[in-house]
């Protein structure tokens, strides 16, 4: 059953021992985040701070910040487990016969729990708050480095609408609260909520945007999932929790959101209208630049009368979103496998954050192959933000940094076997010189053969007689070695 809020997932994950409570009283200026910062570095439980200075509601960090909790969010026993059921939902088909039919019968009925359902009443529209009497204030946005340009909101779901299609999108962009009613809107010219506002700039138009704080697991990591433009992630959403999320229709804006939020921002953003936002320390381990950004001016603030405010912190890695990014690896692994039947598997390090690493292992036939498969990583949404990429052979595991690290060593001539091109980047690549774009890296750790240049006898990795590992994994427990 999909989790009613995030009061049940709280419960949930506190019965199975990962979830800690702290009642001493902490400044959700930069202490909250040192405490989290601690527990996510020793890949520690999620933590729910009872007693947050300055405010009535409660904060919880690291909720998704470890395999487990990821796995719990989710409700699968494992992302791989998950991944087979996308896979499986690719590859509907009109069937051909009886048998066919029958067989599809299973998947169309799952399909028709995955489409939101419109309510009049809503939990996150307990206590309304909206013109003069909104007040940002009242919720305890976290600071958490000692640079950053003000608190920020790290984990706002950002539902808007295409002004030409009316197709919604919901995204994650952090939030700079400026004051008691209007923030920044770190939209990356990327995203899908930036073409919106540049449609709408195009128009002349303001462009409405809500934003939900603390909806359930599913529905928050469907916003941060790298999905196709056309498909909404509220319907994504839905698919996962295998069950519609109920939306409530907004009090000032004409749009709707997750019916069981903490907490929702109504308001626009003016064609326009730019301010200096962070800087911010951010997942890369760096504060990102100060820049200029959208505005988002604030309407109706509502909330939960027993709301509890979510945040994650961000930095040096590992931190909670390298969860999340490891789950969006799992999890869309079939839909590069369509395109790319060669590709056995794919690891984004922890180390990577997202974007600076990949290793793949493919299924190697001709030459050229490796290169192939750089240049479609490259050309696939999010993933050309990637600014390395590593190829390795099939019976690599590339889960395993140290083996590829291993074969890297050892199966590259650096002269022939590396791929340097130019292209799109991350907004938060300080390294590049230009913002949105620089060099990308690509490096074939392949065995190679004679059509590639190669003309020398490639030799074998050593590994042990299959027979001589077996003998002694039988008489291990008798030699008395711990």
């Amino acid at each position: 059953m999909a989790y009613k809020d995030l009061q049940e997932f709280i419960r949930v994950i506190e019965k199975h021992g990962e979830l800690r409570r702290v009642g001493v009283e902490l400044d959700p200026y930069l202490e909250i985040a040192e405490v989290t910062d601690r527990v996510s570095k020793s890949a520690g439980p999620a933590v729910l701070f009872e007693n947050v200075k300055g405010s009535k509601f409660p904060v919880l960090t690291n909720a998704f910040g470890s395999y487990n909790r990821m796995n719990l969010s989710l409700e699968v026993e494992s992302l791989d487990a998950l991944a087979e059921h996308i896979e499986t939902f690719l590859e509907v088909k009109k069937p051909d016969g009886i048998i066919e039919k029958l067989k599809l019968l299973p998947k169309l009925a799952r399909m028709a729990n995955i489409f939101p359902k419109e309510v009049s009443k809503a939990p996150c529209q307990e206590v309304v708050h909206t013109g003069d009497d909104v007040d940002l204030s009242i919720m305890p946005v976290l600071t958490t480095w000692p640079g950053d340009a003000g608190p920020f909101i790290t984990l706002p779901l950002v539902i808007t609408k295409n002004p030409e299609t009316g197709v919604r999108n919901m995204g994650m962009y952090r939030m700079q609260v400026f004051d008691k009613n209007t923030t920044g809107m770190h939209w990356h010219k990327h995203k899908g909520g930036a073409y919106h506002y540049h449609l709408a700039e195009k128009l002349g138009k303001r462009l409405e945007v809500a934003v939900a704080i603390g909806a359930d697991p599913a529905v928050t990591y469907a916003a941060t999932a790298p999905i196709p433009d056309e498909i909404d992630e509220i319907i994504f959403a839905g698919f996962l929790r295998e069950s519609p999320v109920e939306m409530v229709q907004c009090k000032t804006v004409d749009l709707q959101v997750p019916a069981n939020s903490q907490f929702i921002l109504e308001g626009y953003v003016e064609p326009g209208e730019r301010r200096r936002e962070g800087p911010f320390g951010d997942h890369t381990g760096y504060y990102s630049l100060a820049d200029n950004y959208p505005v988002f001016h604030v309407t109706a603030l509502t909330h939960r009368k027993d709301a509890i405010y979510p945040a994650t912190l961000v930095g040096p890695p590992p931190m909670e979103d390298c969860y999340m990014g490891k789950a969006t690896e799992r999890l869309f692994l079939p839909l590069i496998k369509k395109s790319l039947p060669e590709v056995k598997d794919i690891n984004l390090p922890l180390e990577g954050v997202f974007h600076n690493l990949c290793f793949v292992s493919i299924d190697k036939r001709y030459p050229g192959q490796t290169r192939k498969v750089m240049y479609a990583l490259w050309g696939m949404g999010q993933m050309m933000f990637t600014k390395v990429i590593v190829v390795v052979d099939a019976e690599v595991n590339v889960q395993n940094v140290s083996e590829v690290l291993w074969r890297l060593g050892n199966n590259v001539d650096w002269r022939r076997d590396i791929v340097v091109l130019e292209g799109p980047t991350d907004a938060l690549d300080h390294a590049c010189p230009l913002p949105h774009y620089g060099g990308k890296i690509g490096i074939d750790a392949t065995k190679k053969t004679a059509e590639e240049g190669h003309y020398r006898e490639w030799p074998d990795a050593l590994t042990m007689s299959k027979d001589v590992k077996a003998r002694i994994s039988g008489l291990w427990s008798s030699l008395g070695i711990d």
